[in-house]
């Protein structure tokens, strides 16, 4: 069972799974209401993720962010596929444009636990 939690202290697993991990999955919502989710590689520096890419600036993802800085990002991994072991989570937060917008920064603002 999936829980919610406000605040976006990690724990010693959730942090260590993170810094892992390479790819998350950003979801982004467009002015019309439509959402867009991409994988993409990312970096964790223990409170934030970052992520940039190849023509960014030209991405759906960027020119959503540019119009609606809500995001949600999602890691995850199969442990194991028998027995099924998924282990993963899901960061609400805020994203901000850096580096001449050659990057974006996700502020998480909530964390949804899975396994």
């Amino acid at each position: 069972m999936a829980k919610e939690i406000d605040s976006v202290e990690f724990t010693k697993r959730e942090l260590t799974f993170l810094k892992e991990q390479r790819l998350g999955r950003i979801a982004t919502v467009s002015s019309h209401g439509q959402p867009h989710v991409v994988p993409v590689a990312f970096e964790f520096d223990g409170i934030c993720f970052y992520f940039g890419g190849w023509k960014l600036k030209n991405s759906l993802k960027f020119k959503n962010i540019l119009q609606n800085n809500k995001v949600a990002f999602v890691v995850d991994d199969l442990i194991s596929a028998n027995p099924w072991t998924p282990v993963g989570l899901e960061v609400k937060g805020i994203a901000e444009i850096l580096r001449g917008g050659d990057y974006v920064k996700i502020m998480p603002q909530k964390i949804k636990l899975g396994t």
